[in-house]
């Protein structure tokens, strides 16, 4: 029996998975100084994996790709469970 079949109907319970690609604290006066084509600086750099977390937990790390023009991850790391 494979992990799949042991979780039974657990297996299909939906979860929300986020890709992050990073957070950053600013003020309230730099939000309301927000408008279209404003850029808020972020500290990664372009190219660096992002997060990803299901149910508020980073689970692992990916890379943007695009596959038949839709953004997807490509996990290339999980993180240890603790």
């Amino acid at each position: 029996m494979n992990t799949l079949e042991e979780l039974g109907d657990l297996a299909k319970v939906p979860l929300q998975v986020e890709a992050v690609l990073d957070t950053r604290s600013i003020t309230v006066g730099e939000i309301l100084a927000l408008e279209t084509g404003s850029l808020i600086r972020m500290n990664r750099s372009a190219g660096e994996s992002i997060q990803v977390h299901v149910g508020g937990i980073h689970i692992a790390d990916g890379d943007i790709v695009t596959m038949e023009n839709l953004i997807c991850v490509r996990i290339t790391d999980f993180r240890e469970q603790r």
